[in-house]
């Protein structure tokens, strides 16, 4: 028997099971069905405010809506794809519930406009908790680098040392990339904040409605002020799925050094047993799944942005069934960052700094060659010249076996009088890093100022 469509009076067949199952997207779209029975109950009550709908059939549709509202809440509500998506399950349960009247419903309104609110209620609902996740990542972050503001660890470029650093000035580079990442989304919310309800298919309605009403009862700040970018505009969530990736892109590169840093060649940190997992065959493994999970999930978001952006790219105005793919990318995206987040946030907040083997890398490295070259050039050596006459020093004490802090002092004298006593102590790791007090340096004074500066950013 052909099944009877909302839409099906000018058709004569139906499709195929193929076709149907092809075209419906209940089997993802329920995810907004808070927001679909939401955006119909600020319809509805603005279809009465505004008495496009009579009082008695308005209160018949909103007691139904309340209904249907409770029953999901209950889990006692069961949708399926004959009905295609969300929006038609909705109507067809709210007609189960209250009869034909709750057809008068879709007056002044279009599943272009209905599911473009709905997803903008799904965007902005999440958006407060994933920077709140992320904030939580940011105060364990603080809370560690309080720990080890004098935790001296190498500093790498090219994954070669540097110079050193204090661990909790690189625990703090994360905050800020973090901060930025709330920044992003919460900007986010600027776009996500409008309210599409009211469009229409694409040209808007002869019925006298209220947009801005409606946009009120949603607690939107505002109404798209055209009727065509209402319905095809999706801006708002390829900005979520840009910042998301972003985001994903920064837990990747801490957990790449997490991985690193836990390895038995650098053994900088542990990570907490709840963090790792075994290996069914080499007893003595404790691997770092976790972040390398968290690595990993970053390319499904990314895929999830270049999956929209490609949908989008060719779409003339307005609605067109290819926007039935901007859905499950958000979910994945939802469903991926906010417990990543809480994943590295018991991660960092677990795992055991080794600080002896961090600082024991670099005594025995170069990583102070910087230090001496400026220490020449605080002597009036040009410091073209410093550079090379220890880069020369560099050389010969990797052929000899001999750190900048071996070499004798009548050897450094030979090089200038000027150099005296106190070049060992200016050579010392633990005062290299010290004594970097420019604005942002890794100076423990400047470490110090970072931390009570984001506690205040926390605080906000």
């Amino acid at each position: 028997m052909p099944i009877k469509r909302m839409w099906g009076g000018r058709f004569e067949e139906s499709g195929s099971d193929l076709v149907n199952k092809f075209g419906a997207s209940i089997t993802f779209d329920q995810e907004m069905a808070q927001e679909d029975i939401q955006g119909s109950l600020a319809h509805v009550k603005m279809l009465k405010a505004t008495k496009i709908l009579d009082a008695a059939d308005a209160d018949a549709i909103i007691k139904g809506l309340e209904t249907l509202a409770e029953k999901l809440k209950q889990g006692k509500l069961s949708f399926n794809i004959e009905n295609e998506d969300i929006h038609m399950n909705i109507e067809a349960l709210l007609t189960a519930e209250i009869g034909p009247v709750a057809g008068k419903l879709h007056t002044g309104r279009s599943r272009n406009d209905q599911v473009a609110t709905d997803l903008h209620l799904y965007v902005k609902e999440r958006l407060p908790q994933v920077i709140t996740a992320i904030k939580q990542l940011q105060q364990v972050l603080v809370d560690k680098a309080s720990d080890n503001v004098e935790t001296i660890m190498p500093g790498y470029t090219h994954m070669q040392h540097a110079q050193p650093i204090s661990y909790g000035h690189y625990l703090m580079a994360y905050f800020q990339m973090l901060q930025r990442d709330a920044e992003r989304f919460q900007f986010n919310m600027q776009h996500t904040d409008v309210s599409p309800l009211g469009a229409a298919a694409l040209a808007g309605t002869t019925f006298p409605i209220d947009r801005q009403l409606s946009a009120k009862y949603l607690g939107f700040s505002d109404i798209y002020h055209n009727s065509l970018d209402a319905v095809s505009d999706r801006d708002f969530v390829l900005e979520f799925l840009s910042s998301a990736s972003i985001l994903m892109m920064h837990l990747s590169r801490m957990c790449e050094e997490l991985i690193y840093w836990c390895s038995y060649e650098f053994g900088y940190i542990e990570l907490s047993d709840a963090y790792s997992t075994g290996s069914s065959i080499m007893p003595q493994k404790k691997n770092p799944d976790t972040a390398e999970l968290i690595r990993g999930k970053t390319g499904r978001v990314y895929g999830d942005l270049m999956g929209l952006l490609t949908t989008m790219k060719g779409l003339p105005l307005a609605y067109n069934k290819d926007m039935q793919e901007d859905k499950e990318g958000v979910f994945d995206a939802v469903k991926t960052i906010i417990p990543s987040l809480k994943i590295m946030a018991g991660m960092v907040e677990t795992l055991k700094v080794n600080q002896d083997k961090m600082e024991h890398a670099v005594h025995n490295d170069f990583s102070n060659a910087t230090e001496l070259a400026d220490y020449l050039a605080s002597k009036g050596i040009p410091f073209r010249q410093a550079h090379e006459i220890v880069g020369e020093l560099v050389l010969k004490g990797l052929k000899t076996g001999k750190n900048l802090s071996d070499i004798s002092l009548a050897e450094y004298q030979k090089i200038s009088p000027l150099i005296t006593e106190d070049v060992y102590h200016v050579l010392q790791p633990k005062v290299a890093v010290e004594r970097r007090n420019s604005a942002g340096g890794t100076g423990f004074a400047q470490v110090e100022a970072q931390i009570k500066a984001a506690k205040e950013l926390l605080k906000d």
